[in-house]
């Protein structure tokens, strides 16, 4: 494998592990994809560098296959227990750097993070509250939230903020958020780290990065 760019593999070819594997791909990255299903094995072939039919359970298997030398680790299969554990436990035997794992609820999160995964997430959850916080907000085009404590997010400058300049709206003393870049329109070039004289226009879109505290005390600010 490369050592130029980062190697992946993804255990668990179900639409959240098939669905990675063909957004890595995009960026080509070598990828080696794993399932027990031949099926997801063969419809996701095309997208990985090698695609294989193992059991994730089996270390033997794991190490023929070559996951010792990958740099990142996807157990994707989080409604199966005991196979993700058991993937997960071998990953760690193997001396992946990271691994991410994929749980179904919070007691399947809490024995993924105690057996060793680096980080485990809820897509459904996760997904579920990016939404109802973009339906919540009526100006926010966009939302990644970076940890428990701050997000990213994409607004449409407020109307009480338009023909404002950045220094006088002092985002950062009155809201507690920092502007990180603007655009004019979806899609465009961002700009970024604008100057503070800088005028707010109607329908800006501005990228601000927020302590989510702060984000829900104040998102009444973020609607029309």
């Amino acid at each position: 494998m490369s050592s130029k760019s980062k190697t992946y593999a993804i255990l668990g070819l179900g639409i959240f592990g098939s669905t990675i594997a063909k957004a890595l791909s995009d960026y080509n990255y070598e990828i080696i994809a794993i399932d027990r299903d031949i099926t997801c094995v063969d419809r996701i072939a095309e997208f990985a560098t090698n695609a294989v039919q193992a059991d994730i359970t089996d270390i033997d298997q794991l190490r023929s296959i070559g996951i010792q030398d990958v740099d990142v680790a996807v157990v994707a299969t989080g409604s199966h227990l005991e196979d993700s554990i058991m993937a997960i436990m071998n990953l760690r035997e193997l001396g992946v750097p990271y691994i991410l794992a994929k749980a179904k609820n919070k007691k399947y999160m809490q024995i993924f993070e105690k057996i060793g995964a680096d980080r485990v997430i809820r897509p459904e959850k996760e997904m579920g509250e990016r939404v109802a916080k973009q339906l919540i907000s009526r100006n926010i085009v966009d939302l990644i939230d970076i940890d428990q404590e701050y997000s990213v997010v994409e607004i449409i400058a407020p109307e009480s903020w338009t023909n404002k300049s950045l220094k006088n709206l002092n985002l950062r003393a009155n809201y507690g958020i920092n502007i990180l870049g603007i655009r004019k329109k979806p899609g465009e070039h961002l700009s970024i780290s604008p100057d503070a004289e800088y005028i707010i226009e109607p329908n800006d879109r501005l990228l601000v990065i927020a302590d989510n505290a702060v984000f829900k005390k104040f998102d009444k600010n973020f609607n029309r």
